[in-house]
């Protein structure tokens, strides 16, 4: 496959059973073969997504000392700022040239998981920064929702498999900056080649050239979206739990050719991830003669621990 698929959730939200059918064969035949799309139909609109770019620029604008009395210690970066060159790729060495945020779940007050996560992190120079980060958090959740319903479908469960699991998830969304490139990176990349770790990740900020996909010829593809696309791939957890039925691609944000190093470039990624105890386990309907049970029992929650100490976020 050499060309990522388009697919538009209102197929799968409408009444007539065989257009939803239809977004359920699309989207699956996608992640079972290449593991992104784009995506139309999703619940953000013009004037969000418009909001939430003009506050994230405003932000990462700021002063460098500003920034960092956001950068809170202990946590693993999973709340606030983490500054430039923080992580890295599995197996990496050199930072990625990049600087984010992350904006955490939204827990109902009387969840079990309330005291679970870190509180999320007020920017007290920006009276919106907070506000619109949130609401373009829940919009994205609500259509990752929609998502995996389609892809619990897709792999026979019941429509609302995911639904329990997501509900107060240990959900991320990162705006991303990736600066000006000012002097010849020695060997790092904006985003070295990674899989994500979560069940899905919803990319806003696709629509130039600079995000690639791997396909299974080892070829690496653009991963371009239209204006009103979301990039969606499968994740680490849900590969694992589908038995690699469900592929999570190794992608990469390539640097700029030399004339555009002085150009930033921001994204904006909505990492769905399930609550810590939602055990990962092979699905009995995705193990059979000819695909064995490929991946040892794990939780969410260890799963993720493990990955974040790998990519140098947690000690």
């Amino acid at each position: 496959m050499n060309k990522i698929p388009s697919v538009n959730l209102a197929d799968f939200l409408s009444d007539d059973a065989e257009r939803k059918q239809k977004f359920i064969n699309e989207i699956g035949d996608a992640y079972e073969n290449i593991g992104f799309v784009a995506l139309k139909g999703h619940f953000l609109d013009d004037e969000l997504v418009d909001n939430l770019y003009t506050e994230i620029k405003k932000f990462f604008d700021l002063p460098t000392n500003i920034k960092e009395k956001y950068e809170i210690p202990g946590i693993g970066g999973q709340r606030g700022y983490v500054s430039f060159g923080k992580e890295s790729a599995k197996g990496k060495k050199e930072g990625d040239l990049k600087e984010f945020w992350h904006f955490g779940q939204y827990v109902d007050a009387d969840s079990k998981y309330a005291n679970e996560y870190p509180e999320n992190v007020i920017v007290e120079e920006l009276p919106d920064f907070n506000k619109v980060g949130k609401e373009a958090y829940q919009m994205l959740e609500k259509t990752a929702k929609y998502v995996l319903r389609s892809l619990a479908l897709h792999l026979e469960l019941e429509e609302t498999y995911f639904d329990n699991y997501i509900k107060n998830g240990n959900s991320i969304l990162r705006p991303i900056h990736y600066p000006p490139i000012t002097t010849e990176p020695k060997g790092a990349v904006r985003a070295a080649a990674h899989g994500d770790i979560n069940l899905i990740t919803l990319l806003m900020g696709a629509q130039g050239k600079g995000l690639q996909v791997q396909n299974h010829k080892g070829e690496w593809i653009d991963a371009i979206a239209e204006d009103d696309e979301l990039m969606i791939n499968v994740g680490d957890m849900l590969s694992r739990h589908s038995n690699n039925k469900l592929k999570s691609t190794i992608h990469r944000v390539t640097n700029p050719p030399k004339e555009l190093w002085g150009t930033s470039r921001y994204s904006v990624p909505f990492f769905m991830h399930p609550v810590s105890d939602m055990k990962l386990n092979v699905l009995d309907n995705c193990i059979d003669e000819n695909n064995p049970k490929q991946f040892e029992d794990i939780t969410a929650g260890e799963f993720l621990d493990e990955r974040l100490r790998e990519l140098g976020l947690k000690k």
